[in-house]
């Protein structure tokens, strides 16, 4: 089963679509989960996550995903406050790129940032 909630394949009678999911280890303490289904080569879904290993847990620090019917980010503080600020960048092929660039070169200052505020 998929770690994006609203995805369940039992559910999944359109063989023309595709779903993706990995993890990419960055750092000692650090990680991003990557989920995405798409029809041909249109995504139609996706959750990308920056999370941080912390006493014994992995924690979201930074989350993009279409949970709720559209794209936005999600940012967790380490004093439990979540920002959901919506994305406006094009369709869900070019947002799911954007927030996989960003995670990607950004994840150590997003790292620190939530360490600090834990």
């Amino acid at each position: 089963m998929p770690f994006y909630p609203q995805c369940d394949k039992r559910l999944n009678v359109n063989h023309n679509l595709k779903e993706r999911e990995y993890v990419i280890l960055l750092g000692n303490d650090c990680r991003v989960r990557h989920y995405h289904s798409r029809l041909k080569q249109q995504v139609i879904e996706f959750m990308i996550q920056l999370e941080v290993y912390i006493r014994g847990e992995w924690r979201a620090v930074v989350r993009y995903d279409t949970a709720h019917g559209f794209a936005h980010r999600d940012t967790f503080h380490g004093d439990g406050i979540t920002e959901k600020t919506p994305l406006f960048v094009g369709d869900y092929n070019s947002t799911l790129t954007f927030a996989e660039l960003d995670l990607h070169s950004n994840w150590e200052l997003y790292r620190e940032r939530f360490l600090k505020e834990g």
